[in-house]
């Protein structure tokens, strides 16, 4: 009978890059993944620092590439997605390289604080501020615009421009407008509930904006949910969008630049392939073909990748604890974990990882299906994105252990499972470690946080007596300082479990 090895290996074009088999064990962008396993034990969150900064530099590669080709005189500039995950070594291994921010809430705002107290942004890092805006967020980034940060809002709303009326006292202020794209034609609704319709655009800008010496139109801001994607759909909505810029070009001279929200796939599959590169010159062309074509300068370019930057340096380990034969053909393999609430969008989304055994890849193999520890029927995992079938290797539960290993798991997990807070069966998060390297090229790893332990969930279920709440502060029309905020970017920075 062949191997599980035999099996990758006539499937894909295998090893890849960022996958090798090394004694039979797998190996992740050369990590030796059972070293890790011996040493922390599963269920285990892995984040591979390097792989941050690779998406980044590969990402200002592309667009350097395109704008060369077509000759395209606009600049580029890289924001990351802060709501893909906030936690402080993602943001600044991210910093690094010279990119600037997008975020979404008031509670980014005391994390942009903490990064500029310890020099990781200056008041020139560009923060594009997104989302619908309630007081707190646009009090926050008022202060903001009064301290000197280059704060862009985003308005999304015909009343978000008023907040910013009565609270800034800058000289100027420059604004951006997300514009409501239509959605894709199998989702519920025909346009998205976010961002301004067109037909408002012109006419918010003429009765607040022109009217108003000390604002400034500077960006349209383009989303849809697919994401940058080569489809008819895509490409109808960033058309339609770009003559809408032209539009707006002409009656309002500071509009200079395009914010192309909704960011690059990630890998799913190990045969999942995308052309970044002739996307992207694709995009470029398109633009400049359509600003050409109505006398308008090109504009800047603005990227608010989130999955992108992080997505592919996260992994999640399980142990394979128990097979159950349920029926005649019906094999579970049970995980010391759970997908519902460590990989959330596996279930809400039914979202592929890149799923492979951690070791046994010369053992041969079988059709499984992979049990989470909760009651929950649906916590499961079946199938791979190539295939409606999940092979894994044959182990004998006495005399061997068996490992998996989920991968590109990095972006949105921990907030949407609520990262140390409660879950379904309190279900404990896994302990956590950052993967970097040395000055030498030598893997290291830190534990960033414990697994969680029962003290921690009894205090958030008010079982213990320091469990508190924390009660909402009324935000009027005065200027309220943010202080309070501190406790939150603590834990946000040094979470311990």
């Amino acid at each position: 009978m062949k191997s599980y090895i035999d099996l990758i290996q006539q499937t894909f074009e295998f090893p890849t890059m960022e996958f090798n088999v090394d004694n039979n064990e797998l190996l992740f962008n050369n990590v030796p993944l059972m070293d890790i396993i011996k040493e922390h034990g599963t269920p285990l969150k892995i984040n591979y620092l390097p792989k941050i900064g690779e998406h980044i530099e590969n990402a200002n590669m592309f667009f350097r590439n395109a704008f060369k080709r077509h000759n395209y005189k606009g600049s580029y500039t890289y924001c990351y997605c802060t709501k893909s995950s906030h936690f402080s070594f993602v943001l600044e291994e991210a910093l690094k390289h010279n990119i600037h921010l997008e975020t979404s809430s008031s509670f980014d705002i005391p994390i942009i604080r903490e990064l500029y107290r310890r020099g990781k942004v200056t008041k020139n890092t560009f923060i594009l501020a997104n989302g619908y805006k309630l007081p707190r967020y646009t009090q926050y980034l008022s202060e903001l615009i009064n301290e000197g940060f280059n704060v862009i809002p985003i308005l999304d709303n015909l009343k978000e421009i008023e907040s910013y009326e009565q609270q800034v006292t800058a000289d100027t202020v420059n604004f951006g407008m997300r514009i409501a794209t239509d959605e894709e034609p199998n989702f519920a609704f025909y346009t998205s509930r976010l961002g301004i319709r067109y037909n408002d655009v012109q006419q918010l800008y003429k009765e607040k904006i022109e009217s108003n010496p000390k604002f400034k139109l500077k960006m349209l801001h383009f989303f849809i949910n697919t994401g940058i994607k080569d489809s008819a759909y895509y490409w109808s909505e960033l058309t339609r969008f770009m003559f809408k810029y032209c539009e707006m070009q002409k009656i309002c001279p500071e509009l200079d630049s395009i914010d192309i929200g909704g960011g690059l796939p990630i890998q799913t599959s190990l045969q999942a392939g995308y052309d970044y590169q002739q996307m992207i010159d694709e995009i470029i062309e398109n633009i400049q073909w359509i600003c050409n074509k109505n006398n308008v300068p090109v504009p800047h370019i603005f990227t608010e990748f989130g999955s992108y930057t992080v997505g592919e340096s996260g992994a999640v380990i399980y142990e394979i604890i128990d097979k159950k034969l349920q029926n005649d053909k019906e094999l579970w393999y049970m995980i010391n974990g759970s997908f519902i609430t460590q990989l959330p969008d596996s279930w809400g989304m039914n979202q592929k990882y890149i799923m492979l055994p951690i070791n046994n890849w010369d053992s041969p193999y079988q059709k499984v299906n992979l049990g989470g520890l909760t009651c929950d029927s649906q916590d499961f995992y079946n199938s791979e994105m190539h295939s409606a079938d999940l092979y894994m290797p044959i182990f004998e539960e006495d005399s061997e252990k068996q490992y998996i290993g989920f991968f590109h798991t990095g972006a949105y997990q921990e907030s949407l499972g609520g990262y140390g807070g409660i879950q379904h069966c309190l279900i404990p998060a896994p302990k956590h470690v950052l993967v970097d390297k040395d000055e030498d090229g030598k893997i290291v790893t830190r534990v960033f946080a414990e697994e969680q332990n029962s003290d921690s969930m009894l205090k958030i279920l008010g079982f213990k007596e320091e469990s508190f709440v924390v009660p909402e502060k009324n935000v009027g029309t005065e200027m309220e300082p943010i202080e309070e905020e501190d406790e939150l970017v603590e834990t946000l920075a040094e979470t311990k479990i």
